[in-house]
């Protein structure tokens, strides 16, 4: 545990709580809060036998629920795959590692990765193995194909990707989907912002590829699109023979998702997409406005393009280590964004900026300040 790098999440919230009034563009949150069917179907958690252990995969409804959103908007028709109802998508990717890996394995992920991945194969004990994207952050699937060994288990991709915003191609995915499948390798697809692309730009799901349920393992969360951060629930998609040993590791950490979060579950899924459309439009007009914001960063910064999530990823041109502009834009510009370091970026100087938190009025004064503080420690 000592090599496991310590969560950058509550490091910066150390140093915002110390400065007060900080803007904070760091956690990647939206603003919004549950639809009201999600905290209306927890009555039926008032059943006696709800405080009871349920099923180790997930109640019945929940899990009937999953099974018609995944048909309808990830073209996924769980022929020979299973569902497992999560604390949490975070929780699905260690499930899948304890599942498939042995102690000295490898997992290979994208840089920049995002760190819980990271720090979780090496609580595993098992080894990352790093392959850099593209100057647009978009998969290098021949630059996979030759990290692969003997060792290797997985390979993992984020898409909608955190901390860049890119969304992979179809065309890219299927190819890293394929590879696995000839290589008898796992892909771990993780989904969490599914819902959060822009542009036209459409969202794919490998676990949707003919012939891929034997090997993909598809990683999907509540916590963004309907605002559940809290209540810790996700699923993971993945193929008949890995139910058992994924079973046995839910069983040992959680014995079961936590009901009550269940049901609420259950009510956010049965709105439909519709409760997350407007505020995911609402989204894409703070991306708009930060977006034009970071465009006055030119030459200062590069900005790749972000179809997806809430992030955009900097690069920032300094020779000042990306922990220490954190800390000075906290300290003297009251705003804050997350190293790129935590993201695996060591080379040079990187920053996540996220707005899925944000308001158009604060995120206007946030980016007004981060854009002041870069030209004023920059310049």
């Amino acid at each position: 545990m000592q090599v496991v790098q310590s969560p950058v999440i509550p490091i910066v919230g150390e140093l915002i709580r110390n400065f007060p009034g900080t803007i904070s563009l760091g956690q990647g949150v939206v603003y919004y809060p549950p639809p009201p069917e999600a905290t209306d179907l927890t009555k039926f958690f008032a059943d006696p036998t709800n405080h009871q252990y349920k099923a180790i995969e997930g109640i019945a409804p929940l899990i009937a629920a999953i099974k018609a959103k995944l048909q309808t908007f990830n073209g996924i028709e769980l022929d020979k795959q299973c569902i497992m109802v999560t604390a949490g998508s975070n929780m699905g990717f260690m499930n899948a590692l304890l599942a498939i890996t042995s102690v000295g394995d490898e997992v290979i992920l994208q840089t920049p990765y995002y760190f819980n991945h990271e720090m979780a194969i090496q609580i595993a004990g098992c080894h990352s193995v790093f392959v850099l994207t593209d100057e647009n952050y978009q998969l290098r699937p021949e630059a996979i194909a030759q990290a692969i060994t003997s060792k290797t288990k997985a390979v993992v991709t984020i898409s909608p990707n955190n901390p860049t915003g890119a969304v992979y191609s179809q065309e890219a995915l299927r190819e890293v989907n394929q590879l696995c499948r000839d290589r008898g390798i796992y892909h771990i697809s993780d989904e969490a912002y599914e819902y959060f692309t822009y542009d036209g730009i459409n969202h794919v799901s490998p676990g949707g590829f003919p012939q891929s349920h034997a090997q993909t393992i598809s990683l999907y969360s509540l916590s963004k699109a309907y605002g559940f951060a809290s209540w810790r629930i996700g699923y993971m998609v993945i193929p008949e023979h890995l139910l058992v040993p994924i079973k046995k590791v839910q069983d040992t950490n959680l014995i079961c998702p936590p009901v009550i979060s269940q049901y609420a579950a259950l009510g956010a899924l049965q709105t439909g997409f519709d409760y997350c459309r407007s505020h995911i439009q609402a989204i894409a007009r703070v991306r708009q406005l930060v977006l034009r914001s970071l465009n006055s960063l030119q030459g200062l910064c590069t900005i790749a393009p972000a179809h997806g999530a809430f992030y955009f990823f900097l690069k920032v041109h300094t020779q000042l280590d990306a922990f220490e502009l954190t800390e000075r834009l906290i300290r003297e510009h009251r705003v804050a964004v997350l190293p790129g370091t935590a993201f695996g970026m060591d080379r040079g100087c990187y920053l996540r900026v996220a707005y899925g938190a944000l308001q158009e009025s604060t995120a206007k004064e946030g980016m007004e300040r981060l854009v002041k503080g870069l030209q004023t420690i920059l310049t």
